[in-house]
């Protein structure tokens, strides 16, 4: 079959990686990079782009009816810590979006579909470590309820229409190719290009806050993992667990200190994303989507620190 495929929200964190990475498989001209800002990054000039806003559903159907796509990747979201600061527009964006994408999902017979929720699902209530596939989950952030929700609405699709909708929770993604989009995790990213630009870091999280964080690369050899598995072997649309690595900025800036000796870290305490993170899972346990499709970590805490300090050297040297 020959794909087409549509990655909706590509100028993000997951979506620079995502679209090189699906042009790399499909070819660049079957991926087409959607977003609502004009990219600053290649995925512009090495293959097709569409001006896309998933609230606005006559630009979304243009798009749709002009490239008819088997594949779309809805990656477009607002994040959990700029969400909290501009609540009604987090959930109308992240539940329209959705919404609007699985209609047309039934309507042009799009093969599958994938929506990335979040451990933001989870809540007080949720067991903190070794949080299961399925648990009390009392999300207190517009982020959290909003994917939870979503998970829904997933589920929802599959059963009544059929759509074939694929989804993982992701842990906080660590990445050296592109920013972070405003999460409560952000600080694992900016902490590797403060240690190498100022050699210091102050953390808006406590020295012992542990929450559960994936390198890119694993994120993205996991999406494209579980799009690739036989439909009969999953067992959830909601969203699978997905483990990764869990750690504190204290054990981060532990690790960092072994390649950057003279690396030190401060903690500026009283920042509202504490709360978020105090909510969350220190741990997830992915035995589901281990058992369903073979899904396996590759990067522990010393291969990604040292894989991101080798490749950020480069950027800014």
């Amino acid at each position: 079959m020959n794909e087409k495929i549509l990655v909706i929200g590509a100028n993000g964190q997951i979506g620079t990686e995502l679209v090189t990475a699906l042009r790399g498989i499909y070819g660049a001209e079957q991926v087409i990079a959607c977003d609502i800002n004009n990219p600053i990054y290649a995925i512009r000039n090495n293959g097709p782009f569409e001006y896309a806003n998933v609230m606005d559903k006559e630009n979304l159907h243009q798009i749709f009816n002009k490239h008819q796509p088997t594949q779309v990747y809805l990656l477009a979201a607002m994040l959990s810590a700029t969400g909290e600061q501009k609540p009604k527009l987090a959930w109308d964006l992240n539940m329209t979006g959705l919404l609007n994408i699985l209609d047309y999902a039934v309507e042009f017979k799009v093969a599958k579909v994938f929506w990335p929720s979040s451990i933001a699902v989870f809540g007080p209530h949720s067991p903190q470590y070794n949080t299961p596939q399925y648990c009390v989950m009392d999300p207190n952030t517009v982020y959290g309820f909003s994917k939870l929700a979503g998970e829904r609405w997933c589920e929802y699709y599959h059963t009544k229409y059929g759509v074939d909708v694929r989804s993982i929770r992701y842990p906080g993604l660590i990445g050296w190719k592109a920013s972070p989009g405003g999460g409560t995790t952000d600080y694992a990213v900016h902490i590797f290009h403060e240690a190498i630009k100022n050699g210091s870091y102050q953390s808006f999280l406590s020295e012992d806050t542990a929450l559960p964080m994936m390198y890119m690369d694993d994120a993205i050899r996991a999406t494209l993992q579980l799009m690739e598995a036989p439909a009969h072997k999953l067992s959830t649309r909601a969203g699978y667990n997905l483990g990764g690595i869990s750690f504190t900025p204290t054990m981060l800036a532990q690790e960092i200190k072994k390649h950057i000796p003279g690396f030190t870290i401060s903690y500026a305490g009283n920042d509202p994303r504490q709360a978020i993170a105090d909510s969350w899972p220190k741990s997830i346990d992915d035995s589901v989507a281990q058992a369903d499709w073979d899904w396996k970590i590759e990067f522990d805490l010393a291969k990604m620190t040292e894989d991101m300090l080798t490749n950020l050297k480069k950027v800014y040297s």
